[in-house]
């Protein structure tokens, strides 16, 4: 089974759109197993941008990235990395598909409103970056809990 971070950005959090990005996950039947919201120091924007650090834009998505509280999701299941990718849309929000997060509610590159994994190899170490192991819960979806019900009937 897979695990995948999401970030909830600045931009979402300061436009109210926490619940509806995090519904779109929900619906699609994805697990979270962790979430919660955090403030970022220089330290964790500088290495979870690290590949980006040597840009001339990197001081202003680092300012972004600490202009506000952001929510950290570990979200779990099969296939789960490019699941979200597809829910999130290409990071260049002015051409994202319509009905992806990104391509409904963003404009920007820098201020695409989430930031999701983009391999399972990345995925592995981003959510060691924002969650301790006792962070993260594991459980059975009860997704399927009406038919267990309906059986005992």
């Amino acid at each position: 089974m897979e695990r995948t971070l999401i970030l909830v950005k600045p931009d979402a959090i300061q436009r109210g759109l926490i619940g509806k990005i995090i519904e779109r996950f929900e619906r699609k039947g994805l697990k979270i197993i962790g979430m919660k919201m955090m403030s970022l120091d220089d330290a964790i924007v500088k290495e979870h941008y690290a590949h980006l650090a040597d840009k001339p834009f990197f001081a202003g998505l680092s300012k972004f990235m600490r202009s506000s509280p952001i929510i950290a999701l570990s979200i779990e299941g099969v296939e789960v990395v490019n699941a979200v990718r597809l829910l999130c849309g290409i990071t260049k929000s002015r051409a994202a598909e319509a009905g992806s997060i990104r391509g409904d509610y963003a404009m920007s590159v820098s201020c695409n409103v989430v930031h999701a994994s983009d391999s399972v190899e990345n995925a592995e170490m981003e959510v060691k970056r924002f969650f301790r192991e006792e962070e993260l819960f594991s459980y059975e979806k009860s997704e399927y809990m009406h038919v267990y019900a309906e059986d005992e009937r």
